[in-house]
């Protein structure tokens, strides 16, 4: 029987993680004057902590939660992207 190989990722790939981030289900809304990218985040993929900017509080690990970008800023996509923050969903609804 042949050994199962694993596939290992390319040292010259990248960071993945923002491919993951375009790849997976999003939104654009329009808020405070401006366009912005809204991606939801389930709960397993809830890795880390963030703190939310509507509250100040953190986004725990394992919470549901959106992240936000702006959909129409002037320095570019890669700019955007950079700057996105991660919300309560609650938080982001009423802000």
């Amino acid at each position: 029987m042949p050994r199962s190989r694993k596939r290992r990722p390319s040292p010259d790939r990248g960071d993945d993680s923002l491919d993951r981030l375009i790849a997976g289900w999003k939104r654009t809304e329009t808020r405070r004057g401006g366009e912005w990218t809204v991606q939801p985040i389930s709960a397993p993929q809830a890795q880390k902590e963030y703190i939310c900017p509507g509250c100040g509080r953190t986004v725990g690990i394992g919470v549901a939660h959106v992240v936000v970008w702006r959909a129409d800023g002037v320095l570019g996509d890669a700019a955007d992207l950079a700057a996105r923050r991660h919300w309560h969903t609650h938080c982001w609804r009423i802000a």
